[in-house]
C-alpha cells in the first residue's frame, strides 16, 4: 500500500468510537490492540517507553521530554494526537546529528507500515482472532510501534489518547509513567467526575512501577493516589522542578511573558528557556524535566543538564499560544488549541499580559461535543466590544465553523455568543473569518485564534499558503 491508498484507507473509517460508519459503540480493550500487535513480532517490546496521560499539557510535556531525550544523543522516538495539518506529524524520530530535532515520518514508510497492519487486521478478523477491524487510533499506534522497532529507537515518549487504562498506547510496560493536569472532558467516555476521571488515566500506572506528578485537584490526587498506593508505585513529585517564585517574567517581543528561569537541580543550576509561552507550562516543563532526571538517575539513560537545557530550548510543538507569521501588512496571528474549560481559562490568563491598548480579535470555534456556552463564557467577553469597556471598543469576535464533520455549526456558535450579549460576526468558514480578521483588525493589534486544535490546523495551513 502506498501512502495516498493509507490516506485513502483512513479516511473510509468509521467514527473513532463506533464500529463502522454507523455501527455500535465501539468497546475498547487492550486485547484487541495487542492481538494486532502479536503477528507484527510485538514492536512495542522493543523500545523503553515514557507514557504521558492527563487531560490538558501531556503533549506539551511529551514533546519537551522527548526533545531533551533526543538532545542527549538517545535514539528517541516520539508519538502524539491529534495531528494540526499531516497524519506523519503522530509519529517522530530522533534526527542523528540533529541536536533536538524529531523527523515525521516518511510518506513511503507510512504507506508501507500501514497496509502491513492493514493486512494483519484483516487476517485476524476473518479467522475469528478479532471481534471487529481496528478503529483509526489503534492503526497509527500498532503503525508507529512497527515504525520504532524498525528506526531502533532506544525511548519513546508517548501520548495517551483517550483515557489511560483502555488507550491502545496503554500495551506497552512503560519504564515510567507521568501524568499531567486533569480535567472534566471527554465525560460521556471516562466518567462524570474528576475522580472517575483520574482513576481512567491512572490506568497507566504498572506494578512496582513510577509515577512523576504534580499536585492537582484534591479529587484527582485522591483517585491517583489509591492507585499508586494499591499497585506500590514509587512516586516522583515533580514540584522541584517547578520555577521559583521570585524569578520575574521575561517579556517576548509580543508581549507574552517567556519562559525563561533557572532551577536549582542537585546542587546545580539548570537554565531554562522554552519556546513553550504561558504560566500553565511550566507545570509541563517541570514534568518533562523531573521525567529526565529520573531517567537518568534511576534507568541509566545519559541525560546532562546540559541535554535538559538543549531539549527545552529547541522543543518543536507548534499550536500552543503560537505567533503565526503572515504577511506584514496584517496584524499578527496568535493561534492556541485550547478545547476544554481549564485550557481557555489558561489561555485567558496568557491574554490578560497583553497590552489593554491593543485591539483584538477573536476568531472562535469548536467541535460540536464541546461546551461550547462554557467556552464562550470564558473566551468571548474578553473581546467584546459592547461592553461599555473604552480599551476593547476597537475588539471584534469572529465565529465560524470548522472543516469537521463533528464541527459546531455557524448558527451553534452565534446562539453562544448572543446569550452572552457579546456581539459577534459570522463567517461561512475559516479561510473568510481569516480574511475579515484581517481587514478589521489594525496592523498594531492581534488576532487570537482558538477553541480546537482542528481550527488552529486548518488555519496555520491557510497562513502558510498565503505566505507562500
Amino acid at each position: 500500500m502506498n501512502y495516498v491508498e493509507a490516506l485513502k484507507a483512513l479516511r473510509s473509517l468509521g467514527p473513532e468510537l463506533r464500529i463502522g460508519k454507523t455501527g455500535a459503540p465501539r468497546k475498547f480493550s487492550l486485547d484487541h490492540i495487542r492481538a494486532v500487535l502479536g503477528p507484527l513480532g510485538d514492536p512495542q517490546q522493543k523500545f523503553a517507553s515514557v507514557l504521558i496521560a492527563g487531560t490538558n499539557g501531556k503533549g506539551s510535556t511529551a514533546a519537551t521530554l522527548a526533545a531533551i531525550a533526543a538532545a542527549a544523543g538517545i535514539r528517541t522516538g516520539l508519538y502524539t494526537s491529534p495531528h494540526l495539518v499531516r497524519v506523519n506529524e503522530r509519529m517522530k524520530v530522533s534526527a542523528s546529528g540533529h541536536g533536538a530535532r524529531l523527523e515525521d515520518i516518511a510518506d513511503e514508510d507510512f504507506g508501507r507500515l500501514y497496509g502491513r497492519v492493514d493486512e494483519v487486521a484483516n487476517e485476524l478478523v476473518e479467522r475469528g482472532a478479532l471481534p471487529h477491524l481496528p478503529s483509526f487510533f489503534e492503526r497509527l499506534t500498532a503503525l508507529a510501534f512497527c515504525w520504532f522497532a524498525e528506526q531502533r529507537v532506544e525511548l519513546a515518549v508517548l501520548e495517551v489518547g483517550l483515557g489511560g487504562r483502555l488507550d491502545a498506547t496503554n500495551s506497552v510496560e512503560p519504564m515510567v509513567s507521568v501524568i499531567t493536569d486533569i480535567g472534566m472532558d471527554h465525560m460521556e467516555y471516562l466518567g462524570e467526575t474528576l475522580g472517575k476521571i483520574a482513576s481512567e488515566k491512572a490506568g497507566i500506572l504498572r506494578e512496582n512501577g513510577v509515577l512523576v506528578t504534580l499536585s492537582q485537584h484534591p479529587e484527582a490526587n485522591a483517585a491517583i493516589g489509591e492507585a499508586a498506593v494499591r499497585l506500590n508505585v514509587r512516586g516522583v513529585d515533580a514540584a522541584r522542578c517547578l520555577p521559583p517564585m521570585r524569578q520575574a517574567a521575561v517579556k517576548s517581543e509580543h508581549g507574552l511573558a517567556r519562559n525563561k528561569y533557572e532551577l536549582a537541580i542537585d546542587g546545580e543550576l539548570i537554565r531554562v528557556d522554552s519556546p513553550l509561552a504561558g504560566q500553565h507550562q511550566q507545570r509541563n516543563l517541570a514534568l518533562a524535566i523531573a521525567a529526565a532526571i529520573e531517567l537518568r538517575s534511576n534507568h541509566g539513560f545519559p541525560i546532562s543538564n546540559d541535554a535538559i537545557e538543549l531539549g527545552v530550548r529547541e522543543t518543536d510543538w507548534p499550536g500552543r499560544l503560537e505567533w503565526v507569521a503572515a504577511r506584514g501588512e496584517h496584524a499578527p496571528l496568535l493561534v492556541d488549541v485550547a478545547h476544554n474549560p481549564a485550557a481557555a481559562w489558561a489561555l485567558r490568563a496568557a491574554l490578560a499580559q497583553l497590552s489593554e491598548e491593543m485591539p483584538r480579535t477573536l476568531i472562535f470555534s469548536c467541535l460540536a461535543d464541546k461546551p461550547i456556552a462554557e467556552l464562550a463564557q470564558i473566551l468571548l467577553p474578553l473581546f467584546d466590544a459592547s461592553s461599555g469597556d473604552a480599551a476593547r471598543a476597537r475588539d471584534h469576535v469572529v465565529l465560524a465553523p470548522i472543516q469537521n464533520a463533528r464541527a459546531a455549526t455557524l448558527e451553534q456558535l452565534l446562539e453562544a455568543a448572543h446569550k452572552l450579549d457579546v456581539l459577534a460576526q459570522g463567517a461561512a468558514n475559516l479561510a473568510e473569518a481569516l480574511k475579515l480578521a484581517w481587514t478589521i483588525t489594525p496592523k498594531d493589534g492581534v488576532i487570537v485564534a482558538t477553541g480546537s486544535l482542528f481550527l488552529v490546523g486548518e488555519l496555520r495551513e491557510l497562513v502558510q499558503g498565503e505566505a507562500r
